[in-house]
């Protein structure tokens, strides 16, 4: 994780957007965050990727998932930043399934904000603190979810294992 956190502080990373494909437009009224998509191209990507796909074969050994690729990104919060309540999936509109959180912040507190706040159907709330190490897995398209306004700097992976959604002979999403 530590060598995830260097990546993540060290580079550059551009304003988030919300949508997909043609429809993503910058709206930093629901998110502020800035990010950089994890590949291959650094030891820490490799290694996180990998074991992000042996994660992905359990799952699919264990709960006949059908999950497909993986997908993540470095988010970086500063400070006073946030991303309002919002699911990962729309219900039978995208081929997410399985959203991952994990955390990449030396000595959090709650004091410093910034949780990730779960809403699951018929129980109360969950707040998870952005401490280094702690991993958050829920389903995408079921669990809302936000992230709120922390104190400084706030760094996190966010991933998502993918169902593949082919259509009209194209792989959804591509390999």
């Amino acid at each position: 994780m530590r060598a995830l956190a260097e990546e993540a502080v060290g580079g550059t990373l551009s304003p988030a957007r919300i949508g997909r494909g043609v429809d993503q437009v910058s709206a930093p009224e629901q998110r502020g965050d800035r990010i950089r998509w994890i590949d291959e191209c650094s030891g820490a990507g490799r290694t996180w990727l990998a074991g992000c796909d042996q994660l992905r074969v359990h799952l699919n050994r264990t709960l006949m998932a059908g999950l497909f690729s993986f997908e993540s990104h470095f988010a970086h919060y500063p400070a006073g930043a946030f991303y309002q309540r919002h699911v990962d999936a729309f219900r039978g509109q995208a081929n997410r399934r399985v959203s991952l959180v994990a955390y990449l912040n030396d000595e959090w507190s709650d004091a410093d904000g910034g949780q990730l706040v779960l809403y699951p159907t018929d129980h109360p709330q969950v707040r998870v603190t952005p401490a280094m190490g702690t991993l958050v897995v829920f389903l995408s398209e079921d669990l809302a979810h936000e992230v709120l306004p922390a104190s400084r700097d706030r760094y996190s992976i966010a991933g998502w294992f993918r169902v593949n959604q082919s259509s009209t002979g194209r792989v959804d999403p591509p390999v």
